[in-house]
This record gives structure tokens, sequence and C-alpha cells, in this order.
């Protein structure tokens, strides 16, 4: 099923640049404004210090903005990985239907001494990835994605170009297989 809170992860199928291979974090789905994500396993080369300096100190390991997705690739969002226990912040609001409640968006115009008293990690984004209503659905059933239950971690993932794998291997058979598709297979 298609809800926020959810990942929608890449079939070997999807050539598309954006997003082959890509692990993408539902933030919104609704019938009337689409679906909205941010792809979690493509850093850029840009550390969070150079754009974002005040947000350095907080910034998840590694430290570097990643592309979010081709929509508004200025725009800057922010995700949160929750202390437990923590009091909420008016800057950090949980992601409905995440696991737990360890996940949420930031308010990158806050200040960061405020956030960390309820976050203990941020990563960046640039852009975000956006369907229109039912576009994301119609894609899952052309079999361009999969999608599956995301764990608080995904976000925060310190090795983002094997999330993919570490995604897929731990759904079990037959997902699991794809984990080791080559990216060519005519090079097998």
């Amino acid at each position: 099923m298609v809800k926020a809170g959810r990942l929608a992860v890449a079939t070997p199928l999807l050539a598309d640049p954006h997003f082959a291979r890509s692990v993408v974090l539902l933030l919104q789905v609704d019938d009337e404004d689409g679906a909205l994500g941010l792809v979690l396993n493509q850093p850029t080369g840009t550390g969070v210090g150079e754009v974002l300096e005040a947000w350095h100190p907080l910034a998840a390991e590694p430290p570097v903005v990643f592309t979010g997705g081709p929509v508004q690739p200025n725009a800057a969002i922010a995700l949160g990985h929750g202390r437990p226990g923590a009091p909420g912040v008016g800057a950090y609001s949980v992601l409905e239907g995440a696991p737990g409640t360890a996940l949420g968006t930031v308010d990158l115009d806050a200040s960061p001494e405020e956030v960390q008293t309820a976050v203990s990690e941020v990563r960046i984004f640039a852009g975000y990835a956006g369907w229109s209503p039912g576009q994301l659905e119609a894609e899952v059933e052309e079999g361009a994605w999969w999608v599956v239950d995301a764990l608080p971690s995904d976000a925060f993932h310190a090795y983002p170009e094997q999330l993919w794998q570490h995604v897929l291997r731990r759904q079990g058979a037959p997902l699991a297989f794809a984990a080791n598709y080559p990216e060519d297979p005519l090079l097998n």
C-alpha cells in the first residue's frame, strides 16, 4: 500500500537516471495532491557546512547534502532523527505513518539549538520527488516501484550507496533476490 512513512524502492526496470536504484521515503500521499518523497541514497559532494553552516554540527554521516529528487532542486528539506523520549518542539514535526515516532521533518528556519533538544541528527535534501494524484500508484502497478516498510534508520544510513541493496535484502524472498541484480545485465 502506498502511504506516507513507507519506502518506494525502484525496481531494476526503472531506468530513469533520477530514480535508478533509488530508495524514496514517502512524506505525503493523498488523493488531492499526489505523493511527495525524498530520495535517501543520492549524496552529493557538497558538505552541509558549505550551504547551511549552522546545521553542520547536527548533520548525520556522511555530512553532505543529498539530492532529494528532481523537483525544486534549490529547495532544502530536512529530516530529523528524534531523540527517544525527547519532548517535541514546534520546528520538528513527526512524520505521519512512520514507524515509531523517531522520524520527522525539521524547519530549517528554526535555530539548530532549539531543534537539538528533540532531534539527535538531521539529513539535508536539495529538492524532492513528486507525483501527481494516482501517478505513483500507477507506476507501482507497472512494476517501476516496490513499496515496503521503512525503518527510521533508513533515512540516516551511513552508507547510502548500499541502501538499495540493504532495504531489499531485509524484505526476504523474492525481493531479497533483486538486491543482487546487476546494474547492467548485459555485462553479466
